[in-house]
């Protein structure tokens, strides 16, 4: 049989490693052609399909991709209807599918991609059409159940602790009292905020505080942390995310928002440190500035985590296996097997427990004052940003694999 993959949602700088391992496993299985789609399912829908195993030709092409950030294939962010309402649109995506002769049907992406694999696989089983389909996870946000953590993750931890650490020394240069604010993404989960905290395990004690949506957030309360631990400590450093929200669940800084939302009903999240740092001002009145990292997060691939790429390619692999041995409706997991040494398996699910569905952080793993992480969350976090890659430079800049470049079109 034939296969095709996409790449939908939010980049990250693991996403192409998923690409890689697919392409990999198909080729060792003996896969006659490898399809690539261009922007997700929109790609399916408009026949936007190219060979990815020609263009992946070498080695040394595929090495390159795997060190290339952000969604190779492109990305896109649209939520199928339910069959029932637009039956003539899956009848277009099986088509396409079906005259390419594909039997298995990739898709690496988040919990909305989920959504969108679930609904395939069920119009699949519906109208007996045969065709496999099968959730590859990656999301820097570490959101998705059913498994320990998410491909992406890890590299953009990596990055975060990095980044925060170079702003805490900026931060301690001057001898007065400050406050640095660091927005961090995470809509409704803290994970990524939450991993800064593993620079207790090389620095001390920044960042000094860290919230997270999974706690109610009160400015009061944010003001006095402050203001005590400035009785000890010149420079606070604080680590926000993006989603905090108050006891009524309303967003922080949701009167400072646009109030528009994706096709999904996410809302667009932006401000929030900006908030945060004018009440710090008004109120305590010392130096403050406020840093939104914002989409720097995703793809940061000249400091991604060799674990995370590694990881990303093998459960791409897994799903090919998945596939051969019959699944489909499903979403490729990995369950910790150990911290010491960490080792992982490759499992899957039933999509239907992952699509549209949210895996919080632990609230176990934060602190009576809903103001810090506990130390246990480190053995979590620690295994999932080791090893660095041997990035290649062109003219003193990454090189990275353009798919754009290569003789093909769509």
């Amino acid at each position: 049989m034939n296969i095709a993959v996409a790449q939908s949602g939010g980049p990250t700088c693991a996403i192409n490693s998923s690409l890689t391992g697919i392409v990999k496993e198909a080729r060792q299985n003996n896969i006659e052609k490898i399809y690539g789609v261009k922007n997700g399912i929109d790609g399916v829908m408009n026949e936007r399909f190219c060979d990815l195993g020609a263009l992946l030709s070498t080695e040394e092409k595929m090495k390159l991709l795997r060190e290339t950030p952000s969604t190779a294939l492109g990305s896109c962010r649209i939520k199928l209807e339910e069959v029932s309402f637009h039956p003539a649109l899956y009848q277009t995506i099986f088509a396409n599918l079906e005259k390419r002769g594909i039997g298995a049907f990739f898709y690496i992406g988040g919990n909305d991609s989920m959504d969108t694999v679930k609904k395939l696989h069920d119009y699949s089983v519906q109208s007996g059409s045969g065709i496999k389909f099968i959730g590859v996870p990656k999301t820097i946000d570490n959101d998705l159940p059913e498994t320990d953590h998410t491909p992406g993750f890890g590299s953009a931890a990596k990055y975060l602790a990095t980044t925060v650490k170079e702003i805490i020394c900026d931060s301690n240069v001057y001898n007065l009292c400050s406050v640095t604010i660091i927005e961090i993404m995470g809509r409704d989960a803290g994970w990524l905020t939450a991993s800064t905290s593993i620079l207790r395990a090389h620095c001390g004690g920044a960042p000094h505080l860290v919230y997270l949506p999974e706690k109610p957030f009160r400015i009061e309360k944010f003001l006095n942390d402050i203001t005590r631990l400035h009785k000890t400590k010149k420079a606070v450093i604080v680590a926000v995310s993006e989603g905090l929200k108050n006891e009524n669940g309303e967003y922080i800084a949701a009167a400072h928002q646009s109030g528009k939302c994706d096709v999904f009903g996410h809302k667009y999240l932006s401000g929030l440190g900006k908030f945060l740092e004018h009440q710090v001002e008004v109120s305590i009145g010392c130096k403050v500035r406020s840093v939104e990292l914002n989409v720097c997060q995703r793809c940061a691939a000249h400091i991604a985590s060799v674990t995370d790429l590694d990881e990303a390619e093998n459960i791409a692999a897994a799903a090919v296996r998945a596939s051969l041995s019959g699944k489909s409706g499903v979403m490729m997991t990995i369950r910790r097997v150990s911290n010491t040494p960490y080792k992982v398996e490759y499992n899957s699910v039933d999509v239907k427990l992952c699509a549209n569905r949210e895996r919080r952080f632990p609230s176990e793993w934060i602190n009576g004052d809903s103001n810090n992480i506990l130390a246990e969350a480190n053995d979590y976090f620690l295994p999932l940003i080791q090893g660095e890659v041997n990035i290649r430079y062109e003219n003193g800049i990454p090189l990275h694999f353009n798919i754009y470049d290569e003789d093909w079109t769509f």
